[in-house]
C-alpha cells in the first residue's frame, strides 16, 4: 500500500478559515500476479477528500474508488502525478498542484515547499511493530506555502495558508496486538513543526514503535522514541453514527525539547466513515496548539488523525 496525503489550514481573505484533507491510496491487487491479461489492473487506486468548515463547525468529504485502467487512475513513474478522475496531485520537487472537487466543494491549490524533505525512522526505514514487513518508507513535506480557490457549497473564494504532505509506502498494516493509532502533524508559528504517532495495543498500551521527528526553523530534525513525549487525553467525544469514543483534546510533553503544548480540535464531529472506499472509520480534522518551549509561548495549528476508535484497525486498504 502506498499513500499521498496532504492536509492543511486555509483562510479566506474576509479571514475565514478551513482545514482541508485529500489523500490517494493505491493497493496492489492480489489477482493480477496471476491473471495473464495485459488488461489486468495490478492497482486499486482510492482516495478522501474532506473540507472544516471551521466558523460553521460543518464537515463535509467524498471518496472515490477505481482500478487503474484506461487512464481512470494511476500514478506515474516518469513524472510526479496521481489521480483518480478528476482528482490529481503533481508538481516537481518544489511546487506541486492539488484538485478535488466534489458536491459543491472544491479545492485548487499550488502548495510550494519551504524545507527540504524530512525522512522519518532510521535509515529511511519507519518501524511499525516487531518482526519482519512491519515497516515502511516515510517522508514528509511539512512546510508547504499554499495558495489557490477554495469552493464551499458552490462557492469559490481565494485562499492562503500553510499545508503539509506526507509519502508512504510499505507491505503490511499493524500486527495482530495493535489495533490503531493516533497521528499527530503540528506547524507551529515559531517556524518549527513536529510529527508524532502513537501506535495504541490492544490493552490501550502505546507500542514501543510509537515515533516522532521534530523539525527545526532551520530543517534540522530530531527523531524521537516512545520514551520521549508523553501524551495524556483531556477529553473524549462519542461518535452520533456508532461506536466510536474518540480522545478531543490532548496535553503533548516533549522534556528534551523543552515542549509541552495542548492540542485542541477545531470541532468535535470530524469523523469519516470510507465505506464505500477503504472500509475504515476514522477521525481525521483540524486542530490547534497552544503552549510553550523552553519556557517561550508557542502557539500553531495541525491535523489529528485516529484509528481504531470505532473498530479495531484490522483491514488492509
Amino acid at each position: 500500500t502506498e499513500w499521498w496525503y496532504y492536509t492543511g489550514h486555509l483562510r479566506t481573505g474576509g479571514g475565514e478559515a478551513y482545514g482541508y484533507q485529500v489523500t490517494f491510496f493505491r493497493s496492489g491487487i492480489a489477482e493480477a500476479r496471476t491473471n495473464p491479461s495485459r488488461w489486468a489492473a495490478k492497482n486499486l487506486y482510492l482516495a478522501h477528500f474532506a473540507i472544516s468548515d471551521i466558523p460553521r463547525k460543518t464537515f463535509r468529504y467524498f471518496e472515490r474508488v477505481n482500478r487503474a485502467g484506461l487512464g481512470q487512475a494511476g500514478a506515474s513513474d516518469k513524472e510526479f502525478r496521481v489521480w483518480i478522475g478528476d482528482w490529481s496531485v503533481g508538481g516537481d520537487g518544489t511546487t506541486q498542484r492539488l484538485r478535488a472537487k466534489d458536491g459543491g466543494f472544491a479545492v485548487d491549490l499550488r502548495l510550494v515547499s519551504q524545507k527540504a524533505p524530512v525522512i522519518h525512522g532510521e535509515g529511511g526505514i519507519s518501524q511499525k511493530g516487531e518482526g519482519r514487513g512491519h515497516a515502511s518508507h516515510y517522508y514528509s513535506l511539512t512546510r508547504l506555502a499554499t495558495e489557490g480557490t477554495l469552493t464551499v457549497r458552490g462557492k469559490s473564494v481565494p485562499v492562503t495558508g500553510v499545508s503539509w504532505m506526507d509519502h508512504e509506502f510499505g507491505s503490511t498494516q499493524l500486527n495482530p496486538d495493535q489495533v490503531g493509532w493516533d497521528w499527530f502533524s503540528l506547524q507551529f508559528d515559531d517556524g518549527t513543526e513536529l510529527m508524532l504517532y502513537v501506535i495504541r495495543k490492544a490493552d490501550g498500551r502505546p507500542d514501543a514503535y510509537s515515533g516522532g521527528t521534530w523539525v527545526g526553523a532551520d530543517g534540522r530534525t530530531v527523531r524521537l522514541r516512545q520514551q520521549d513525549f508523553s501524551l495524556e487525553a483531556l477529553g473524549r467525544w462519542k461518535s452520533p453514527r456508532g461506536k466510536g469514543v474518540y480522545p478531543m483534546q490532548w496535553r503533548l510533553r516533549v522534556p528534551t525539547l523543552g515542549l509541552d503544548v495542548t492540542v485542541t480540535p477545531a470541532f468535535p464531529d470530524q469523523e469519516l466513515d470510507t465505506a464505500k472506499s477503504t472500509r475504515v472509520i476514522y477521525w481525521e480534522g483540524a486542530v490547534s496548539a497552544e503552549g510553550t518551549a523552553r519556557d517561550r509561548r508557542l502557539t500553531g495549528r495541525g491535523y489529528v488523525e485516529m484509528t481504531g476508535y470505532a473498530e479495531p484497525f484490522r483491514k488492509k486498504l
